[in-house]
């Protein structure tokens, strides 16, 4: 028991720059309280004292905001970063090493007793403050959700979902981490350097057009050259665009670059 706790103040330090002691961690930190208050729960809901893992379920509710049902299952180094206003459904199933913050949703979408309504979390997953994930399928290891997105299906391993409806970005081989993400092992709130596919989208076709003016501006450019040497300059329109006049910089601000 006191190993496990270990491990738990250890994550904590590890993940939370803010948090400067054990004992710090241990007497003021309300999603470490949480946890712990919650296996004393699962172990009351798993042995049959139903009523008694409500009740402890209950208490850690109101001590620390965080309300987690009895019946859910929780890995190991799981960390609830504030976690104020977060919920976990009874089928919901937390993987090792997640972090999870503040108004988090762990929902069901089904009114069916017996079935897997909650999601499962997979190794390391992220979910950033405010987000919702609603259903029984499955975040893969190592994926992140982004602040306030709304994930109502799979989310590959690694890959991070973002929006309202959740869109997935998958993972980017080529791209390093931030360098203060990457020692610590993961993303906080779930942001990573590419963030909104349908931005990601919009600043490809700005570029595209852009690059399209560009080469329309050289080739009236080389036309005129050789009109000029010819001398049969009235040949060429006099309204032709020869210069860029595409303000991509200004729309790539608009969309978030």
């Amino acid at each position: 028991m006191f190993s496990r706790l270990r491990s738990d103040i250890q994550c904590i330090l590890e993940r939370d720059p803010a948090a400067r002691s054990r004992w710090e961690v241990l007497t003021c930190y309300p999603g470490l309280h949480a946890v712990i208050l919650h296996r004393r729960a699962h172990w009351c809901w798993r042995h049959g004292f139903k009523w008694l893992g409500r009740f402890i379920s209950h208490i850690a509710r109101f001590l620390t905001g965080i309300e987690i049902h009895p019946g859910a299952v929780i890995g190991e180094r799981v960390f609830f970063d504030h976690a104020m206003g977060v919920v976990v459904g009874e089928t919901a199933e937390i993987g090792d090493g997640c972090t999870i913050y503040q108004g988090v949703t762990l929902g069901g979408t089904a009114l069916y007793k017996g079935t897997k309504r909650h999601p499962t979390l997979g190794r390391n997953v992220v979910l950033g403050a405010g987000a919702q994930v609603l259903g029984g399928f499955t975040v893969g290891d190592g994926a992140k959700v982004g602040s306030n997105a709304v994930v109502t299906k799979p989310v590959p391993a690694g890959a991070t979902a973002v929006g309202n409806p959740a869109r997935i970005i998958q993972a980017e081989l080529d791209i390093k981490r931030e360098e203060t993400a990457s020692k610590m092992g993961f993303s906080a709130y779930g942001v990573t350097q590419n963030d909104d596919p349908l931005s990601q989208a919009m600043r490809g076709l700005i570029d595209s057009a852009s690059s399209q003016e560009h080469q329309i501006a050289l080739l009236w450019q080389a036309i005129d050259m050789l009109q000029a040497n010819r001398s049969a300059t009235n040949c060429v329109p006099g309204d032709a665009a020869r210069s860029e006049h595409f303000e991509a910089d200004k729309l790539n601000q608009l969309v978030g670059k």
